[in-house]
């Protein structure tokens, strides 16, 4: 297998390259998904029935934290790979450990608004709107337990084996799907939230 040393160690192989683009290739698939259950979402979002409207049920209080919490994450991931890159891997590690504690924190809070949405009488059952808004919100907190599980499962690879080309790839290629799970989030933030309060 060739190496090339100028690049960093996560793109080194041709067949980590590869693995990195084809990871490009599955987050436009995730693009199509989410951009699907947000058109649903525009479609239904005044169908509110009997059921209460978006600016009867959102507090922005809830919604500032778990942006908050879900933006640091991000950075602390791009910490994290930096720290990989310059070969440092406690400090790569702290930073891997507090991106997931952050992502569990934003689940936390994302679990106690579902809760108070149920107890006001906003279920999924409610109202089209309703059923469109749980539907993109517990997608997207799915794909963070599963990027929670998969970062728990990379830092005990990474603890064992330390930064390999192959650990390398795959913690650049978590930090791509977390970026993508913000990303997302801005676009809730901005287009449910926002406009909802409005």
């Amino acid at each position: 297998m060739k190496l090339d040393h100028t690049l960093p160690l996560e793109y080194r192989s041709e067949e980590n390259s590869n693995r990195i683009f084809g990871f490009w290739l599955f987050l436009g698939a995730e693009i199509v998904l989410f951009a699907t259950l947000f058109a649903v979402y525009f479609a239904l979002w005044n169908r509110t029935g009997n059921g209460p409207a978006g600016h009867e049920i959102f507090e922005i209080g809830p919604v500032m934290i778990e942006t908050f919490l879900l933006l640091t994450s991000s950075f602390t991931i791009g910490l994290m790979i930096n720290s990989m890159r310059q070969g440092m891997k406690k400090p790569a590690m702290v930073f891997f450990a507090i991106t997931l504690l952050l992502g569990l924190g934003f689940l936390g809070v994302e679990i106690t608004e579902f809760v108070t949405y149920v107890h006001e009488g906003a279920t999924i059952q409610t109202s089209a709107f309703l059923s469109s808004l749980f539907v993109l919100l517990g997608t997207h907190g799915a794909h963070v337990t599963m990027g929670l599980l998969w970062g728990i499962g990379l830092m005990i690879q990474i603890g064992r084996e330390g930064f390999t080309l192959d650990t390398a790839n795959k913690s650049f290629i978590f930090s791509l799907y977390w970026h993508f799970l913000d990303v997302v989030w801005i676009f809730i933030f901005s287009f449910v939230y926002l406009k909802g309060l409005m």
